[in-house]
């Protein structure tokens, strides 16, 4: 009987315990610091009471076998109240740890696969070594060269003999790519330049003016995406030296978390206007800002999106990402978008999506004709500018303002990080839509936002482009492209059929693609990046060359030259005698 009613004092005492657990976990204040000493007590009540009606209970209670479960709660408490003790220490406390333990590898399994993976780049010639170079600012487009490429002279010489072996079939290249007709704008810079070449020394003199060149420590860049050179422009840098003095180096927070300044709304401000629409929204990259978009869209509209065959990976990561029905049409082809818009149903809601100028073929999207046949069966469009703003356009606002449609683009996205000279990207639409993306992108919402500084010169920048100053760089930058393209044509070296201020010379073999741009740097001096899988198809690897007002008629000859030479060494096929034309 005495066993019987311990017993039952014990599982009142173990059920009001429960209960104080669980009582504690609540965030009311009183229960999670009181609940659990009001169990202790009240549980050594409920002993006493029965210790005093019977005598057995009495010397159990005596001898401290009736209390044990207090006791383990008391000890509880103290070891508890040790421990949080000890935490408080450790957090306090900044003592340097007394050994810091190596970094571990990973499981061999895991090993194993990422080195077969590495080694399959490596085997390909697809595999990329980042060239690093300081710029200098105000020598553009030179820059130092602060790390020597590894290659060695012997190994250079034998990777040549190898691809002088795998020769590229000069009767198939032709089918591969177009190739491009030289074509001169009239203009006083245009014939200022040519005027340039009209008085270039005989050919002696002038490889005597490229070995001085190719003697200095430092080398020209011909694929840099700072077209204008805006990143050391006067009034940009200020701007950015300025806000930083006022605001500090970071953002401080998302967007919606104290990341917020009057220089991200006077920016987003200033770019709506620069487009004529409603709203802007800056992120931190127009990578972030293609794939939160489209993601976002198809997934709060219910849509279907159409997309380009040569559009960007970012674009390609937003329709993956946002799961919806895709189509995909060919590159540049309206005859297929329009196939592909009339099979769909006609209730269901659509987006097509494509690049205004394309990054490495330098092909331009027929803009107006595109538009007006997604808009015919109830599509909008959304058009990546990236390439064209700052650059096209009287404002620089993009092609379609240089063609006079912007009204007929829906959602133009655009970067800040190009011609504009800084790092951020952005869309331009209505506001409703602009408010949609805002509320509903995880790319913006969950990642701390671009820089004030940022914002303050990228707002600098625009305003240079969108005037005078502006529209005479563009001038210049047009001559220097075009010149480009021309002399590279008259020299008989494959350049593909483009309109842009993208001037890329095909390649067609990974292998020789890297080793054209590592005999460019090594013996001559020019550093241009070599494209290829997956920014381009296998078997359409390419050198990707860009002219700024900077590349001036001296530079160019040393780049012909180089180029002469790196192509009579590795036996590489010319277009042969294209009828270049000199413009007057």
């Amino acid at each position: 009987q005495h066993y019987f009613i311990q017993s039952n004092l014990r599982t009142m005492a173990s059920l009001m315990k429960t209960a104080a657990v669980t009582l504690a976990m609540s965030r009311c204040p009183f229960l999670s610091s009181e609940v659990m000493q009001v169990a202790a007590k009240s549980s050594t009540v409920l002993y006493n009471a029965q210790a005093r009606k019977c005598p057995v209970m009495g010397q159990l209670i005596s001898k401290g076998v009736a209390t044990l479960p207090v006791q383990r709660d008391e000890q509880s408490q103290k070891e508890e109240a040790n421990k949080k003790e000890e935490s408080s220490t450790k957090l306090t406390k900044l003592d340097a740890p007394t050994q810091v333990k190596p970094a571990q590898p990973l499981p061999v399994q895991y090993e194993g696969i990422l080195k077969d993976r590495i080694a399959a780049k490596k085997n390909d010639s697809t595999y990329r070594e980042f060239r690093v170079l300081s710029r200098r600012a105000h020598e553009a487009p030179y820059a130092d060269a602060k790390v020597t490429n590894n290659i060695t002279k012997t190994t250079l010489a034998d990777e040549i003999n190898v691809a002088k072996a795998t020769n590229i079939p000069k009767a198939t290249l032709a089918d591969e790519f177009d190739v491009a007709e030289p074509t001169l704008t009239d203009g006083p810079d245009r014939k200022h330049f040519t005027d340039d070449w009209s008085q270039a020394k005989d050919d002696a003199t002038r490889i005597n003016d490229v070995t001085r060149i190719a003697d200095k420590k430092d080398v020209s860049v011909w694929c840099s995406n700072d077209y204008l050179g805006m990143s050391y422009h006067p009034r940009v840098t200020s701007a950015v030296i300025n806000a930083i003095h006022s605001n500090g180096v970071g953002a401080g927070g998302t967007r919606n978390i104290a990341g917020t300044s009057h220089h991200h709304v006077d920016l987003e401000r200033t770019l709506a206007d620069l487009h004529g629409k409603e709203a802007s929204l800056v992120f931190t990259s127009c990578y972030v800002a293609n794939d939160t978009t489209l993601q976002t869209l198809a997934h709060q509209l219910d849509a279907e999106i159409y997309s380009d065959s040569g559009n960007h990976a970012s674009m390609i990561a937003g329709i993956k990402n946002s799961r919806a029905p895709k189509h995909i049409f060919r590159h540049n082809d309206v005859s297929h978008l329009e196939s592909l818009l009339q099979q769909g149903d006609p209730e269901k809601r659509k987006i097509v999506a494509f690049e205004s100028v394309y990054s490495m073929t330098g092909t331009m999207a027929p803009l107006e004709r595109m538009c007006d046949v997604a808009h015919k069966y109830g599509a909008i469009t959304f058009v990546d500018e990236v390439h064209a703003v700052g650059l096209y356009g009287y404002h620089g606002a993009g092609l379609a303002e240089e063609l006079g449609i912007a009204h007929k683009v829906d959602i133009l996205t655009g970067t800040l990080g190009k011609a504009f000279g800084l790092v951020g990207g952005y869309i331009a639409s209505t506001g409703e839509l602009v408010d949609v993306v805002r509320s509903y992108g995880s790319g913006l919402i969950f990642t701390t936002s671009l820089p004030p500084s940022l914002a303050a010169g990228a707002v600098a920048s625009v305003d240079v482009l969108a005037g005078e100053e502006g529209r005479e760089l563009r001038i210049k930058h047009r001559a220097a492209y075009s010149n480009l393209r021309d002399m590279l044509l008259r020299d008989g070296f494959p350049v593909m059929d483009c309109p842009s201020h993208i001037v890329p010379v095909h390649i067609g073999d990974a292998g020789k693609a890297k080793l054209c741009m590592e005999m460019l740097f090594e013996k001559h001096n020019i550093y241009v990046q070599a494209i290829n899988y997956p920014t381009v198809p296998r078997g359409s690897e390419l050198l990707r060359f860009v002219a700024t007002p900077n590349h001036g008629p001296e530079l160019l000859e040393h780049l012909l030259v180089a180029l002469g030479d790196v192509w009579a060494e590795l036996d590489l096929p010319r277009r042969g005698d294209l009828g270049y034309k000199r413009y007057n």
